[in-house]
């Protein structure tokens, strides 16, 4: 009988060694204990930053608040805004007391059919005075210059320009609007806040914080939510031609919510953003039985270093940065939850509840248990072989 427990003692005890380890994932920050063994997680902990959600440090991580600001440079440009005639375009060229020269195919035909249109040259023809240059003039400097040259045929005469279809120079409006496409540059200076409402305003899955505008290959982020929800008009810009401006998609607006939560999922942060406590309640809030509520953690990455550690790594030359800042929230009093009101998530955000350490020793028990539970029936089973 001695024989057969020490045997049972040999096999067991390996397998109960095994099983002491905790099953699962969860958060350690504390280096001396678990961790202590585990050169990759030291390393890890090594490279990470840990900062309390506190009432008194919250301040130091909220982002500045937007405020409402004028813009002193866009009011300028808008103040001696004039249009410049293009190739493409109509004019209309009004002589007085010369209607033959005005409209000369007729009074029912409308001004931008019966104007002069701007050939791919620049030019326009008139009686009189032939093939005129016109592009890149505006409409004050055209009526001048033809008032001269009418001068040597017609007495003084009175001379009105004005454009009859804006056709040469365009924008363009992309991504998540109502509407997308080009939109016509003209006499009325066209700005970013136009072209959007143009468009029939954002669609749905707008990211409107991250909005770009492409001028000349040079590509810029601006920020629609700044702009029409704070008032920001500094993000607001007088468009030219050839500007894209692109509304991206939210996709990239998540924030991922895991651990000892209710329901553990991928949630997108909306247009007015998203706190902690909105991700915590938006997933039936932390697992009263199985949570440690001193462990709510907000895992950020650094991935602009993360991607500059890749190409050191190819390169031969990586070298230990930090990859990731950890925020932590103890919720043990729920009032602390108001803490993670103020705590705005930013996109790629993970967060992690940790499980209690009583949890974690139930698991232990829980895969030792059947294992246990099996020695013994085969004890049993050896004792009644026994006695036979």
């Amino acid at each position: 009988m001695k024989h057969y427990k020490k045997l049972l003692v040999a096999v067991a005890l390996p397998v109960i060694l095994a099983g002491c380890t905790v099953p699962g994932a969860y958060l350690n920050l504390d280096d001396t204990n678990d961790s202590a063994n585990n050169t990759e997680t030291v390393d890890i902990l090594e490279r990470v930053n840990v900062y309390p959600l506190t009432a008194d440090k919250m301040a130091s991580y909220k982002a500045p608040r937007l405020s409402a600001r004028i813009n002193p440079e866009l009011d300028a440009k808008l103040a001696v805004y004039e249009y410049r005639v293009g190739a493409g375009d109509i004019l209309n060229v009004t002589i007085w007391d010369h209607p033959e020269l005005t409209i000369p195919a007729g009074s029912y035909r409308s001004a931008s059919e019966s104007g002069n249109w701007v050939h791919a040259d620049g030019t326009i023809f008139y009686p009189y005075i032939g093939f005129v240059p016109v592009a890149g003039k505006t409409v004050v400097e055209i009526r001048a210059m033809l008032t001269k040259k009418l001068a040597k045929y017609i007495e003084t005469p009175q001379v009105d320009v004005n454009v009859a279809a804006f056709r040469s120079k365009k924008a363009y409006i992309t991504g998540e609007v109502n509407e997308p496409g080009q939109q016509f540059i003209t006499n009325v200076p066209l700005t970013l806040l136009d072209a959007v409402n143009n468009a029939g305003g954002l669609a749905e899955d707008a990211d409107w914080r991250n909005v770009t505008l492409t001028r000349q290959g040079v590509e810029q982020k601006l920020s629609l939510h700044a702009l029409m929800q704070r008032g920001d008009l500094t993000q607001n810009r007088l468009l030219v031609p050839g500007d894209i401006v692109h509304v991206p998609r939210n996709d990239g607006q998540k924030v991922f919510v895991m651990g000892e939560v209710n329901e553990p999922k991928l949630l997108k942060i909306d247009r007015a953003g998203m706190s902690l406590t909105e991700a915590l309640s938006s997933v039936g809030g932390i697992n009263q039985l199985a949570a440690d509520a001193t462990g709510i953690f907000v895992v950020r990455a650094n991935r602009a270093t993360v991607a500059t550690n890749s190409v050191a790594t190819d390169t031969g030359q990586a070298k230990k940065t930090t990859i990731a800042d950890i925020y932590q929230l103890d919720i043990s009093n729920a009032a602390a939850l108001v803490i993670g009101t103020e705590f705005e998530l930013q996109p790629y955000d993970i967060v992690y509840v940790t499980a209690a350490p009583i949890t974690r020793w139930n698991r232990v028990i829980g895969q030792i248990l059947p294992t246990i539970s099996g020695f013994n029936e085969i004890t049993e089973g050896i004792s009644r072989v026994r006695s036979w």
